[in-house]
């Protein structure tokens, strides 16, 4: 079972109440010998009055710290990772002239679904780790062409999304987009099983029916995100489009993956932690390791040690050197 760091937390506040009560019960039951413990006024030392507040949040502190590291992921990451080893994003991207039409992006600010899609992948880039990850973009139309090939450079994979007409580079005709993520998908074929994150950004216009093959081994992860408005039509090439969802949904079903409305929004970072090809961010993760480490440790320490400095400096000064004092008397 995983506890998050929330549930952990959750942990840590009923532990601390069940010490609160029992630091209670000890305050109570400590009263009724304080004359014969503490001397005449029947008071401990000062400093003692911080003694139950901070087993409270020691124990609780020490509560959390544990589960959080209990539920860590132990995998150990490499420094300097090798290439050889990189995984891959594999970008198929629809440039039919559909995606010219100005119909993505907020209501004050509507901009072309080319572009939209560019700033959709370039979210995408920026949570990359760009030394072990590969970066291939096919682009298609009437066809499939690739663009780049497994680059680690991912300025030049945003110089290939700024929104420019690459449909020119086709054949006039009907969009094929099932066959493009077809001829997409063999670029895959050769790498290593699991190591690729598939990612089909397209307005969903003209979707055929061919049926999709089995992925190959190295698909991971498929993420569908659709772009363009999905109520509102516009004219393109002699025919009305928009957003086909449906078809976008469809498609996503056939591949095994998720489909996102992305006309308005980026991808939620869940849904990206989700993929295999995004690292977790090792500063989170440190981060909440190395808090967790600090509060286990220093909550056990606090524990391990106030029962002993209760014991040897709990009593008000006089009083201990008069109780010593009497003690070696006899």
């Amino acid at each position: 079972m995983v506890i998050t760091p929330l549930v952990a937390l959750w942990i840590a506040i009923l532990v601390g109440a069940v010490v609160v009560a029992a630091e209670s019960l000890h305050h109570r039951r400590i009263r009724r010998v304080a004359y014969l413990a503490f001397g005449p006024r029947g008071r401990p030392a000062a400093w003692t009055s911080i003694a139950s507040p901070l087993r409270v949040i020691a124990a609780a502190a020490a509560t959390w710290g544990l589960l959080v590291l209990a539920s860590a992921d132990p995998t150990v990451r490499e420094e300097t990772p090798a290439r050889e080893a990189s995984r891959h994003l594999l970008i198929a991207l629809d440039v039919s002239p559909s995606m010219q039409l100005v119909d993505a992006g907020s209501e004050a600010e509507k901009e072309s679904r080319a572009i939209r899609a560019g700033r959709i992948v370039q979210g995408v880039l920026d949570r990359l780790d760009a030394s072990t990850t590969r970066v291939s973009l096919v682009a298609f139309y009437t066809d499939a062409l690739p663009v780049l090939t497994e680059t680690f450079d991912k300025e030049v994979v945003r110089n290939a999304l700024d929104g420019l007409p690459m449909s020119t580079a086709f054949e006039s005709g009907a969009t094929r987009i099932t066959e493009g993520v077809v001829k997409a998908l063999e670029t895959a074929r050769p790498w290593m099983p699991g190591t690729a994150t598939l990612l089909v950004v397209s307005d969903g216009d003209e979707l055929t029916s061919t049926s999709v093959p089995r992925l190959p081994a190295s698909i991971a992860d498929v993420l569908v995100i659709g772009v363009g408005d999905p109520q509102q039509t516009m004219s393109v090439g002699g025919h009305a489009s928009r957003q086909d969802t449906v078809s976008l949904k469809q498609l996503s079903a056939r591949l095994g993956g998720v489909y996102h409305q992305g006309n308005t929004q980026h991808p939620p970072s869940g849904l990206l932690e989700d993929l295999s090809m995004i690292e977790p961010r090792l500063s989170d993760e440190d981060g909440l390791r190395e808090l967790a480490i600090v509060c286990a440790v220093a909550g056990v320490a606090t524990l391990a040690l106030i029962g002993p400095l209760l014991s040897i400096a709990g009593r008000p000064r006089s009083w201990s050197r008069g109780w010593l004092g009497t003690e070696g008397l006899s």
